[in-house]
């Protein structure tokens, strides 16, 4: 497939083994694109016409749930599904995410491939 046709993918994370993982996963359906940080993050998702952002709770500068809650609440960005990462599965930190902060997913660090890409290909299925 064309990389101008692909679905574009934003990994945010301050981790660069999580984002080059996400970018190896992903890399051959997707256009993946990465932010380091909910600052990055924030910039990119005004500035690319982005199809899902999978982000990083806890981040420097600017941290996942915030990030979250600014695009949900942006006219120009809340239609972007965002699925939160984190390595902290607790139920609370869910709840807060879809919630309050508007997320539309959340994945628990360590994730499967599978699980990656079954949280990705979910918004994408054709109605």
């Amino acid at each position: 497939m064309d990389e101008t046709n692909k679905k574009k993918v934003l990994i945010v994370d301050d981790e660069p083994g999580v984002r080059q993982l996400v970018r190896r996963i992903l890399g051959k359906d997707y256009a993946v694109l990465e932010a380091q940080d909910g600052a990055e993050a924030l910039n990119m998702a005004r500035s690319h016409k982005l199809d899902i952002i999978l982000m990083d709770m806890m981040m420097p500068k600017v941290d996942g749930l915030t990030a979250c809650y600014v695009i949900k609440t942006d006219q120009a960005t809340k239609e972007i599904p965002v699925v939160m990462i984190t390595a902290v599965g607790y139920d609370l930190n869910k709840k807060l995410s879809q919630d309050i902060m508007g997320a539309d997913g959340y994945l628990t660090k360590p994730f499967s491939n599978k699980e990656l890409r079954s949280a990705v290909d979910h918004f994408f299925k054709e109605s």
